[in-house]
């Protein structure tokens, strides 16, 4: 069947190793999955059980590079984060059956305009305009899961301009991988080229054109970004 329009293509993230890579589905992000940072945004780590929102598909940068400062904003922040690529299927899952379909892990970004985050929130209003924006969700190479040892330590660190803004480990996480899947799993059926983004540490602050952000976990293939000028001079 003809179509009155072309959509965009997938976006696809290069897999170590391999020349095929994996074609992204949907985006889940987990919220306040670090003590420290969910402290920093003025919640208590020990009341709330995970909670998610999500991106489209299209706000994956594959590989990093150059990204766009977003429109309506004047507080633009980075958050690194471990992100989980799936390759099974599965609904209502236990924790083992969720660790099954995790097909490699990868090094990303939740980049969020900070100030419209802020405004929802006293508003009791949805977090879309501040994280699903275009170009939000840089994500580096996936390494598989088959072909590394057991992840459940790795440290974490972000850099901008060369200096040190964000320190952590995937250890200290509320919410480990396993268990955080079983629950998403609950409220949606996980499918093939699901990302889920895990939750960021402590640190997170703005960037402006020009910045270049260096993302490290260890094990991982890094990611690094650079912040270009946004469309209009004063970003509106």
């Amino acid at each position: 069947m003809k179509t009155l329009f072309a959509l965009p293509p997938t976006p696809v993230i290069p897999v170590v190793g391999r020349e095929a890579g994996f074609p992204v589905r949907r985006v889940f992000c987990v919220g306040r999955n670090y003590a420290e940072h969910a402290r920093e945004m003025g919640r208590d780590p020990d009341r709330e059980p995970p909670f998610f929102f999500t991106k489209w598909a299209e706000t994956v940068m594959p590989g990093g590079g150059e990204i766009t400062y977003p429109r309506q904003t004047k507080n633009y922040h980075f958050e690194l984060e471990m992100v989980v690529a799936i390759d099974g299927a599965g609904q209502d899952l236990d924790e083992e059956a969720a660790a099954r379909i995790v097909f490699g892990y990868a090094v990303g970004l939740d980049m969020t305009r900070r100030d419209l985050q802020a405004a929802a929130k006293d508003l009791a209003r949805p977090w879309d305009f501040a994280k699903n924006v275009e170009q939000s969700a840089p994500v580096g190479a996936i390494t598989p899961a088959a072909e590394m040892d057991p992840f459940e330590r790795a440290a974490m660190e972000l850099k901008v301009n060369g200096a040190t803004r964000q320190r952590g480990d995937i250890a200290d996480m509320i919410w480990p991988v396993a268990p955080m899947l079983s629950i998403l799993s609950r409220f949606y059926r996980l499918e093939p080229g699901d990302l889920v983004m895990t939750g960021t540490p402590a640190g997170v602050g703005a960037v402006v054109p020009g910045d270049v952000i260096e993302a490290t976990i260890a094990g991982l293939t890094p990611l690094t970004v650079t912040i270009t000028q946004p469309s209009s001079p004063d970003g509106a």
